[in-house]
């Protein structure tokens, strides 16, 4: 039987969607498909658990309740941490995973999974006049420092931190590495994707039109991620009447409303992916390119399209 034929695939609800795993052929040790998807399936409702903002029990609930300056932390949440650092020195401070309160006051208290998002339409209709997002000038990702070595997370105290899309890419990384001496691999965290498998076998990924209509784009990817970053799908309308969305501009604290209403990166980890997404998003539509240098797509608020090559200095997905 064929590696393909083989393939085992687990689809659940995680991650604020729907997540997907998919394993082909035994590992090298002899442990099945079967055993790794239902493994691996495991781990990221396990990741999901401990990084929710929204569960009090949290490990992550728990750090950002934690009144000291200096806290006690297991490994999942110090890698967090750290890309929580590493997206804002990437992005030039455009991902900012410190600017839960402002994300709170916008209306984005509680989960949103079983919520509808807003017509993209009815969004665009509703916003201000375009402009690119800007860094917050305090930066207080900086503030934050990881000590491996005695499993510590050091940041001011009050200091709260979001996980969110940062905990896909990372929990698709961890699970997929843990499988990578299977044949076949592709796990999907509700849209963050990371593939890989030592048969080098690359499969198609679709990029969605946000309108609603036939795909825009297709990717084919044999080892590396890719990730997609939207205005539409966890929108509201708040206070008043205002229509809001979950990606803040970190100098204003209010939602982005750069000319960009979807953006889509290729990046050899989906962390790497997540991060390059949103800030090709925040960025607008001329940085925004700049920041896809594995290549990408950018989807526009006038419903154009631009596909983006990998930069000629960087090795593509």
């Amino acid at each position: 039987m064929s590696p393909r034929g083989a393939e085992t695939v687990h689809s659940f609800t995680c991650f604020g969607g729907v997540s997907c795993i998919r394993v082909g052929g035994d590992s090298a040790s002899g442990r099945t498909a079967a055993l790794a998807a239902l493994l691996a399936q495991a781990r990221l409702l396990d990741v999901h658990r401990r990084l929710s903002r929204f569960a009090p029990d949290s490990d992550l609930a728990r750090l950002n309740a934690d009144p000291h300056a200096v806290v006690a932390a297991g490994r999942l949440l110090r890698l967090l941490a750290d890309a929580v650092v590493d997206a804002g020195e990437r992005s030039g401070g455009l991902v900012d995973a410190t600017r839960l309160n402002e994300l709170e006051r916008a209306g984005y208290r509680a989960s949103r999974a079983e919520a509808a998002g807003l017509a993209l339409d009815e969004i665009i209709a509703s916003a201000p006049a375009p402009r690119p997002a800007a860094a917050h000038p305090a930066a207080a990702w900086r503030t934050i420092a990881v000590d491996h070595g005695a499993r510590t997370i050091t940041r001011p105290a009050g200091l709260r931190i979001d996980s969110g899309g940062l905990g896909k890419g990372l929990a698709a990384d961890l699970v997929a590495d843990a499988l990578r001496d299977h044949p076949l691999v592709a796990i999907d965290c509700s849209g963050d994707v990371r593939i890989g498998g030592t048969a080098g076998v690359a499969r198609p990924v679709l990029v969605e039109d946000p309108f609603g209509g036939e795909p825009l784009h297709e990717f084919t990817i044999a080892d590396g991620a890719v990730a997609t970053s939207g205005i539409g799908r966890r929108s509201w309308r708040g206070a008043g009447g205002a229509v809001a969305h979950h990606l803040l501009d970190p100098a204003t604290g209010l939602p982005a409303w750069t000319g960009v209403v979807q953006a889509t990166a290729l990046a050899p980890t989906a962390l790497e992916a997540e991060v390059l997404a949103k800030t090709a998003l925040l960025a607008g539509p001329r940085r925004g390119r700049d920041a896809l240098v594995h290549g990408g797509v950018l989807v526009l608020a006038d419903r154009s399209v631009d596909v983006v090559a990998a930069r000629p200095d960087r090795i593509a997905a």
